[in-house]
């Protein structure tokens, strides 16, 4: 095999995207940008809806009251209580108008030998009724406990009761982003190969700038070798970008702090064994988005023909979301794209061993390695380059 032709279709490839500016920049650029801003806009979002409704919970809130027994006044105090016999249609109509701050409080007319029951009409769509309703059934629950109060719960402020330990705390981050940041990785990989893999093999088959490389003297391998190194490379930078935005902008989507938010739970061996693993996906994957595409007509057509495969890719990436725990059979990490979503969630619940990553990039590597040599003979088939 003659590697310069090889590293002359890696530079033709490489001139063709990393020269069209605006392919580098939606491609490249844009993905882990807009990930970025729509990530933490959501977050914003998010934290100022929850800021909008601690707001309102703390309004003041009318307290309707209704037969209140004497003895357990002093649970109430500080609320605005509204005592006496109330018209019920009229004060249910003004708790459904969840524009009024109202709680309808009704005791007990009279002592059964059944448990009393106190009734608390409250309207959870209003944040300061739902307030309100929670702040009076505390209290209730407060002043039966203090009739014959025992024992008290965690009285001693200075001292912290809660013995949590901090590796715990960072396995609950960890086990959140197992199974978050694989699934966005793997589709934002595909998202790139979407957008590069069709126009460089369907889009010269389209064109007509396919035929004249096929007559060079060049060779098919070459040729296969040459586009899947290209298209790997641009592919990685842009899935790079993607994953950039993503990690940046998780602390907001999460409505975290930075500092809370520590990826120090990673080494650096995690780190490599990441890229690592992406690395090996991205050739498996363009690998299979470029057969596809040499086996379409157009570029419209190689669109119709992965569509399919996107839908499998879906599902894969959501695997860790769906539980059972990351596979212990190291056999379980010859499955090409389930087994580098499997790979990157133990990594990132810190659980993953050297076996299942040098499987997953080995076997990545040999699925690339077959995909070429089908590739290859694609090409040297009239029939599949220059049908119409």
């Amino acid at each position: 095999m003659r590697h310069n032709n090889i590293l002359t279709i890696f530079r033709k490839e490489c001139a063709r995207f990393f020269g069209d500016k605006t392919l580098l920049f939606t491609a490249v650029i844009m993905p882990g940008l807009l990930i970025f801003l729509v990530y933490s806009l959501m977050g914003k979002g998010i934290k100022s809806d929850l800021d909008s409704r601690m707001e309102q919970s703390q309004q003041p809130v009318a307290v309707m009251v209704e037969n209140m027994p004497e003895e357990i006044s002093p649970a109430f105090d500080s609320l605005d209580i509204q005592l006496g016999r109330f018209d019920t249609a009229s004060v249910f109509a003004q708790v459904r108008d969840k524009e009024q701050n109202i709680v309808y409080v009704v005791f007990p007319a009279e002592e059964t030998a059944e448990t009393p029951n106190i009734r608390i009409f409250y309207n959870s769509a209003n944040p300061a009724s739902l307030a309100a309703f929670n702040d009076i059934s505390y209290r209730i629950e407060a002043w039966e406990d203090e009739q014959c109060n025992i024992f008290d719960i965690n009285a001693d402020v200075n001292e912290c009761c809660d013995l949590v330990v901090e590796e715990d705390k960072d396995d609950e981050l960890a086990d959140v982003l197992s199974k978050l940041i694989p699934m966005l990785i793997l589709m934002m990989l595909f998202s790139a190969c979407m957008a590069v893999a069709p126009t460089s093999i369907a889009g010269e088959k389209e064109r007509g700038t396919i035929a004249t490389l096929l007559v060079t003297p060049l060779k098919r391998k070459e040729l296969a070798f040459g586009k899947i190194l290209a298209l790997s490379l641009f592919t990685l930078l842009s899935g790079c970008s993607s994953f950039l935005g993503i990690m940046l902008s998780l602390p907001k989507m999460m409505q975290m702090d930075s500092a809370e938010m520590d990826m120090n739970i990673y080494s650096a061996g995690d780190i490599v064994s990441i890229l690592v693993v992406i690395l090996g996906t991205v050739l498996m994957m363009i690998s299979c988005v470029s057969i596809l595409s040499a086996y379409a007509k157009d570029v419209k057509s190689s669109g119709t023909l992965i569509t399919p495969f996107m839908l499998v890719i879906m599902g894969i990436g959501i695997s860790p979301l769906l539980g059972g725990g990351v596979p212990e059979a190291w056999y379980a990490y010859l499955l090409p794209f389930y087994n580098s979503v499997q790979c990157m969630s133990a990594i990132f619940a810190r659980s993953a061993t050297v076996v299942p990553v040098v499987v997953t990039v080995l076997s990545d590597l040999i699925y690339t390695l077959v995909a070429v040599w089908v590739l290859e003979k694609m090409f040297d088939s009239e029939k599949i380059m220059f049908s119409k």
